[in-house]
């Protein structure tokens, strides 16, 4: 492999930087997971991106989706929470480390990807301090065998980049079978747990009713809430064009449920599409 080695930015902090706590951690939270039979193998799943003491074990019910099943490819799509940019940042070089060891980027997708479309642009620096798509990575090297990485970073979430995106994945990706979409997204944020509850409602059936378009409505007149959004939006629109349609909730939870502070609250779910 030859190319940048983007560095872990939040081990030691999110998620621990030890690779035995580490795994032992991602190890207890897909023990305690308990998800339903998936009848088929998942194209895409959608993951919260706090910290693991928060995010960890709702995270765990969609990564657990993944047992039994083998990636060449997995793209993970992060909103962009630094800094703004009109197009999709993709890291197309070299690889992503953590304490688990390095990921090979997916050169030969991200090149294809760049060329077809204007709104996917090689650009590494929103990568450098994102959160958002690096807490995805210690789970998918305890759960995926071998893959290489595409790493993706929103810097605008408007319907038309989820749209554009979610064209160039669904016909620059030449296999759909061998690759999967993880669309990394918290949900509202710093509400009462009844207000976030129901705020995060409205995501969760958009979701099961496999409604893009009535989420971004729904996020548009801030009836609910979604820092990743446009990657949820995307992962949704890949998969209906790729013919997968069906799309299950797996675990909900806030943060209050952890921290007892019900005042003030971030949401998070963990979902599978198939």
């Amino acid at each position: 492999m030859n190319g940048p080695i983007r560095k872990p930015v939040i081990a030691g902090s999110w998620y621990p930087d030890n690779p035995s706590t580490l795994r032992n951690d991602i190890s207890r939270y897909l023990k305690d997971a308990a998800i339903p039979e998936i009848a088929e193998k998942p194209a895409a799943i959608i993951s919260p991106h706090a910290g693991y003491l928060y995010s960890g074990p709702v995270a765990a019910y969609a990564y657990k989706t993944l047992f039994g099943h083998d990636y060449s490819t997995v793209v993970v799509i992060s909103p962009s929470h630094r800094t703004y940019f009109p197009f999709v940042s993709v890291w197309a070089r070299g690889g992503f480390e953590t304490p688990l060891g390095i990921i090979d980027v997916d050169e030969d997708l991200c090149d294809r990807l760049l060329h077809s479309s204007p709104d996917i642009q090689d650009d590494r620096r929103p990568h450098t301090a994102e959160h958002a798509l690096e807490i995805q990575l210690p789970f998918l090297q305890s759960v995926v065998k071998s893959f290489r990485l595409c790493g993706l970073i929103m810097g605008q979430q408007d319907f038309t980049l989820c749209e554009a995106l979610a064209h160039s994945l669904a016909t620059q990706i030449e296999d759909p079978g061998e690759v999967l979409v993880v669309a990394s997204s918290d949900l509202s944020h710093f509400h009462s747990a009844a207000k976030a509850e129901d705020m995060d409602s409205r995501v969760v059936r958009r979701i099961e009713e496999f409604d893009p378009a009535g989420l971004r409505r729904d996020l548009d007149r801030s009836e609910c809430e979604a820092c990743g959004g446009g990657p949820i939006m995307t992962a949704l629109l890949y998969a209906r064009a790729i013919g997968r349609k069906t799309s299950k909730i797996l675990h909900y939870a806030h943060s209050g449920h952890i921290t007892g502070d019900k005042a003030s609250v971030v949401g998070y779910l963990a979902a599978v599409i198939y």
